[in-house]
């Protein structure tokens, strides 16, 4: 499962823009990540410019 650290996250969308499931957006200017859609492929992991997203527990 993929999880965000907000105390990283800047919000810029460049894991939107590489998310093959449609699976993440940006909401209240907080990117969700909806883990029902979400196929784990790391496509955002490998794209986050700050690290702010990784594989959580």
């Amino acid at each position: 499962m993929i999880e965000v650290d907000r105390r990283l996250c800047d919000v810029c969308g460049t894991c939107v823009a590489v998310c093959s499931s449609d699976a993440i957006t940006i909401r209240g200017n907080k990117l969700v990540i909806d883990h029902e859609l979400c196929v784990n492929c790391l496509a955002c992991v490998s794209v986050c410019p700050v690290g702010a997203l990784g594989e959580g527990k």
